[in-house]
């Protein structure tokens, strides 16, 4: 066996980790470094809670195979080449018990993604320098309906956590006057997640449509505070309701996801209590661990109940704004209004 070579149990098997002294994250003025073996055993400390956010759902991987050090790259459809990649294909030489789930995208091209079933793959994808998992908000077995509405409080510069902390109060409250029950969890960043779980019996479309009257709503209760606006030139200072992360292809990194930044912070399932009193630095790889050992996770009543999306959908249908654009790289989709940034508008200059 080499010498940086580490076999290590995940789940009844053995898994390989090798160089697991590779430093990932370097040590900060408040977190210790964080070697790849750290992010191994991290994965498996936290067991019940990603198995929770992952199993059966097809699951992009973010691998940073070189570690997260400054100057590094993520590679983007725009931006090409970098030291760090999405993967949407299950890499060549995976074990035989990882499984996949055959996804579409919107351009009507298809992908055998990864499907966690076990926590075994979760580590064999950490081994292979996955830093974030992202995956569908669908199951396996039906991949063209989602089960879970995912609300993205996403600050814009002149915000910061604190007012995304405001926002998801009143979110709360018009969850609480839907019916619905709302998990929440820090993004790993500045922003909240708060996901919802529904019967998987609408379309991505419809999932989206939902999200919209959501966010609309937030902007009336909110005037000021709260924005849907698409372009960036029309957000201003506000949380930006982020309503395209419920389009097809789109995800968000999943609770307990490690995050490609200084501390590695983790995005973290919190009660709605405890929103109001932490900060998202209080979640790394180095503190999840003993907080998940004592509390468990915070997300686990999350599958009790499977929401109607009918109240959101009614919300939609009555309001005469309609639909909004999607993201750039999308086929135009029906119904949608002309896809142009503002400022490039002609007609709208005239």
């Amino acid at each position: 066996m080499a010498a940086t070579e580490t076999i290590i149990e995940a789940g009844g098997r053995d898994l390989r980790v090798t160089s697991g002294d590779r430093v990932i994250f370097p040590a900060t003025g408040r977190t210790p470094a964080i070697t790849k073996l750290d992010v191994v055993r991290y994965y498996l400390a936290v067991e019940d809670g990603i198995m929770r956010a992952l199993r059966d759902r097809p699951t992009t991987l973010e691998r940073w195979p070189k570690g997260v050090h400054p100057g590094m790259v993520l590679s983007t459809r725009e931006k090409g080449g970098g030291d760090a990649f999405f993967q949407k294909r299950i890499p060549k030489g995976a074990p035989d018990y990882v499984e996949t789930a055959r996804i579409r995208f919107p351009s009507g091209r298809s992908a055998d993604e990864i499907c966690p079933t076990e926590i075994a793959v979760v580590g064999w994808a950490a081994q292979m320098g996955t830093i974030t998992f992202h995956p569908w908000p669908v199951r396996r077995g039906d991949v063209d309906h989602p089960d879970e509405l995912r609300l993205d409080l996403d600050p814009q510069p002149g915000t910061d956590f604190a007012d995304a902390v405001r926002v998801a109060g009143v979110a709360r409250e018009l969850l609480e006057e839907l019916g619905y029950v709302g998990f929440p969890k820090t993004s790993g960043g500045r922003g909240i997640h708060i996901y919802v779980r529904i019967e998987p019996r609408w379309t991505f479309t419809d999932v989206r449509h939902a999200a919209i009257a959501f966010g609309r709503e937030l902007e009336r209760r909110l005037p000021g505070e709260v924005t849907t606006k698409w372009w960036k030139e029309e957000r201003g200072a506000r949380i930006f309701v982020d309503y395209n992360q419920n389009a097809r292809d789109r995800t968000i990194a999943s609770a307990y996801s490690i995050r490609p930044k200084p501390g590695a912070p983790v995005s973290a399932p919190v009660t709605w209590e405890e929103l109001e009193e932490v900060a998202p630095e209080d979640f790394t790889v180095a503190t999840m661990p003993a907080r998940f050992a004592e509390v468990g996770d915070r997300h686990a009543a999350i599958d009790d109940v499977a929401h109607s999306l009918e109240p959101l959908l009614e919300l939609y249908r009555a309001d005469p704004e309609g639909d909004m654009p999607y993201p750039p790289d999308y086929p135009k989709m029906p119904g949608e209004p002309k896809r142009v940034q503002p400022s490039r508008d002609r007609d709208r200059r005239r």
